[in-house]
């Protein structure tokens, strides 16, 4: 099985399409092509990537605070990592803590930082076969238009993309275990240590 690339998700999303296919994104054989691809497949990438925390781009950093201060507010600003795309938990020695996200920065009140992150994750073939089709329905839906110059052909697209992005982001959260809501504190207290309701 070949492993997905940049390049073979724009290449199966033109093919879709009934367009040539292209061997790179400098392709001088299908240079108009190549070109649409190589400019709109990192935003398309970014955009789906951000769209869900899928278990196959995200990491965990421990950060130190930035020399400098924020103006007011909080006591400390840590500096976002440069392939972060989104926040998922911030904590400080297993706890979770009170931030806020601004600009490429979290301002909290703590001396270092617990960040769980949805990554920018350039390496396709790391990425879960869900993940690929799902870019490569992305690449086919931002490509209808400028590839086949037909609004139905693109609305058919986004259609299907948006039936896949649901079914993709089930099957990748099957795989994570349930989550706790609430304060488990609160719950204690209010109902015991044995948590149940007479």
């Amino acid at each position: 099985m070949a492993l997905a690339t940049g390049v073979s998700i724009c290449s199966n999303a033109l093919l879709m399409l009934g367009a040539q296919t292209i061997n790179d994104f400098a392709d001088q054989n299908n240079l108009d092509r190549a070109k649409l691809c190589a400019n709109l497949y990192p935003f398309q990438r970014d955009s789906i990537l951000r769209a869900h925390p899928w278990n196959c781009c995200i990491k965990r950093l421990l950060l130190a605070p930035n020399a400098d201060k924020p103006a007011f507010g909080y006591p400390n600003a840590f500096e976002l990592p440069a392939d972060c795309l989104r926040v998922l938990e911030v904590g400080s020695g297993g706890c979770q803590i009170d931030y806020l996200v601004e600009g490429r920065s979290i301002q909290a009140d703590t001396g270092s930082l617990e960040l769980r992150y949805v990554f920018r994750n350039e390496n396709e073939s790391t990425w879960d076969s869900h993940l690929v089709d799902l870019m490569t329905l992305a690449m086919a839906a931002v490509l209808a238009y400028p590839v086949t110059q037909s609004t139905s052909e693109r609305d058919s697209r986004e259609a299907k993309l948006a039936q896949a992005m649901r079914q993709a982001k089930a099957v990748d959260g099957q795989e994570d275990p349930p989550q706790t809501l609430g304060d488990e504190r609160l719950l204690r207290s209010r109902f015991g240590n044995g948590w149940g309701v007479v």
